[in-house]
């Protein structure tokens, strides 16, 4: 949709800041009320949802011009949601997808960053959206004994994502998750030589008809295989596959789920069996795109009745975050013999960003991993041991705030941490 479209959304926004805070009935103490990371990095409200929604208007009414200034605040946002979660706890309006179209205008009328312009080249020649990417298609997976869903029928699809597969680091988690699913009898398939992009973190960026090319090559791609489920465990493609493509009007035409989904429906079937002890203290991270912006997408058709602002005919009903994949990972945590779960302040549709979203990893990378820090502070205050979440992107930030800041957390992927005990 043009941005033209969510004027209304935006002339609503009374600059209450409600976007930059937890709401106030989740406050549990003072370190913890903060829900963007770009506010509370940069302490301008020009940062926050409500500040660039003040710039949308003045784009759309000719009083703003694209500036190295405008692109600066544009671009440190990792479109994680949570101004827009914030803001709908008491409003029936969008913050997150007038964001989204200020970056596809800033796209169209090529006012971009170059980082971002490198990611979004490399997608169309079919490339990772990784920097430096240097594995070898397909080398994550040498050696296994796996289909290859491009040659082979297959009832299920393992997509690992262009992180796990191109950061050897991450190998580990993909080739663990196909060791349990074969474990528990799934017929499971791989692209192993060409696996696609999802697209996903392209439409994040403001490439939006790149995203858009993808998902039809994908679609024409999953329907020679006759699968009939799509599993991942990449909250960016999870939210790229079940969500966005439908935003699309696009349809996989299997089931898409998280690992994490995936895996805990095998355990509550009783196909796995978590046997072994893991003695430890162990807090979880709901990451954005799995949790808030995984919640289905919502389609309607009407109109905002006259002179009424936020009256809709027929109603609407809007997303808000509660619907997202949260119990699954915990659900998991939970199932293992020895551990004991302990939750931060800020959790599910409330959550801290990790940081890596929406280009801010390549584009300002100091900013990701402050983000980062600031929630390993927060995970480290509930006195666990271990940091688990379902996300390749914050394990990878996490990982690096690590070494930033000598955290005393390790960080696990929930995957190798049910591996341990498999």
């Amino acid at each position: 949709m043009p941005l033209e479209d969510y004027r209304s959304d935006m002339e609503t926004c009374c600059r209450c800041s409600a976007c930059k805070f937890i709401p106030l009935e989740k406050v549990t103490g003072y370190d913890n009320v903060n829900v963007c990371p770009s506010i509370s990095r940069f302490n301008f409200h020009a940062y926050s949802g409500g500040g660039r929604l003040g710039f949308g208007l003045a784009l759309l009414r000719g009083r703003l011009e694209y500036t190295d200034k405008l692109l600066e605040v544009v671009y440190n946002c990792q479109v994680c949601g949570a101004c827009d979660i914030s803001c709908k706890y008491a409003m029936d309006m969008e913050v997150l997808e007038p964001l989204y179209e200020i970056r596809a205008d800033c796209v169209r009328n090529g006012h971009t960053l170059p980082v971002l312009d490198k990611l979004a080249a490399s997608l169309r020649q079919q490339g990772p959206m990784v920097l430096g990417a240097k594995a070898k298609p397909g080398e994550w997976a040498e050696g296994l004994s796996v289909k290859d869903y491009t040659r082979q029928k297959t009832q299920v699809i393992y997509h690992a994502g262009c992180l796990t597969r191109n950061q050897a680091d991450r190998w580990k988690t993909a080739q663990t998750t196909l060791s349990i699913l074969q474990k528990a009898g799934v017929d499971v398939g791989i692209a192993k030589t060409n696996e696609p992009c999802c697209g996903g973190r392209a439409y994040q960026m403001g490439y939006q008809a790149d995203a858009l090319d993808q998902a039809r090559r994908n679609l024409e791609l999953f329907a020679k295989a006759g699968a009939q489920v799509l599993v991942t465990g990449c909250a960016s493609c999870y939210q790229a596959f079940k969500v966005l493509y439908d935003k699309f009007g696009l349809q996989t035409g299997m089931q898409v789920l998280h690992t994490s989904q995936y895996l805990a429906g095998l355990i509550q079937e009783g196909k796995l069996k978590p046997r072994k002890k893991v003695a430890a203290k162990v807090t979880y991270h709901d990451p954005c795109y799995l949790g808030r912006l995984g919640e289905p997408f919502i389609h309607w058709q009407g109109k905002q009745r006259e002179k009424h602002m936020r009256l809709y005919d027929p109603p609407r009903i809007f997303r808000r975050g509660t619907k997202g994949i949260y119990e699954p990972p915990r659900e998991i945590i939970r199932s293992i013999p020895g551990i004991k779960l302990v939750e931060m302040e800020r959790i599910k549709e409330y959550a801290w960003c990790c940081g890596a979203g929406g280009g801010v990893k390549e584009s300002n990378p100091d900013f990701a991993r402050w983000a980062a820090a600031e929630r390993m502070r927060e995970a480290g205050s509930t006195g666990a041991e271990i940091l688990v979440t379902a996300c390749s992107r914050c394990m990878d930030n996490f990982q690096g705030a690590l070494k930033d800041h000598q955290n005393h957390l390790e960080v696990w992927d929930i995957v190798d941490l049910l591996g341990k005990t498999i």
